[in-house]
């Protein structure tokens, strides 16, 4: 049921949210030039990976060695409303229709992350990741580690119809109030490093 939900859910949305989309594209081409799309590789259900899409929200500011500057340099102002209004994920409901996500999930990590998990942590991988989640109403960005994983494998181990349209609507709220985009001190959140974390 929920995949099905996810499928139609997906193609609706692609098709309702066409314009926006359209708009968004001319204007990120315009400000931060091409590739419109981020594209990386993320683990997904069962530790596959995938590529996920994003809308670019910052530039490709590179110091003298050829390596990209830091989040905060690179992250401009008009990358910031577009990742406020939650813009850049949308290109994802392409990645909910294709079946590597889903609407609900614990969000999808970096794939250098998979061998700093322990055993509790790699349960957020028993189910898709989604473009919303459990962690994302509860503190997104502006929470810990610890804290986000544990949200994360709390809605592995409580997931149910009725939680996923709580955290969907609880979404919507989110995006308006634009709530923990950031953690103190960083353009998004500090890497994972395991144990120390």
């Amino acid at each position: 049921m929920k995949r099905l939900i996810d499928i139609i859910g997906s193609l609706l949305l692609l098709l309702i949210l066409f314009p926006v989309i359209s708009i968004t594209v001319l204007l990120i081409r315009q400000k931060l030039g091409s590739p419109v799309l981020f594209k990386q590789e993320r683990p997904g259900l069962n530790e596959e990976t995938f590529f996920v899409y994003k809308f670019r929200s910052m530039t490709d500011e590179r110091n003298e060695n050829g390596e990209l500057l830091s989040d905060d340099v690179r992250l401009t102002s008009f990358g910031k409303v577009i990742r406020k209004l939650s813009l850049d994920e949308l290109p994802q409901l392409w990645n909910v229709f294709k079946g590597d996500m889903s609407f609900v999930g614990p969000r999808p990590l970096l794939v250098e992350y998979l061998p700093l998990y322990n055993k509790r942590q790699a349960k957020r991988h028993n189910v898709r990741p989604g473009i919303t989640g459990w962690a994302q109403v509860n503190g997104r960005n502006a929470i810990s580690w610890k804290e986000k994983f544990e949200l994360d494998v709390w809605y592995v181990e409580n997931q149910s119809f009725w939680l996923d349209m709580k955290i969907l609507f609880m979404t919507v709220k989110k995006v308006f109030t634009s709530e923990g985009i950031s953690q103190e001190g960083q353009a998004t959140m500090k890497k994972f490093e395991g144990k120390k974390d």
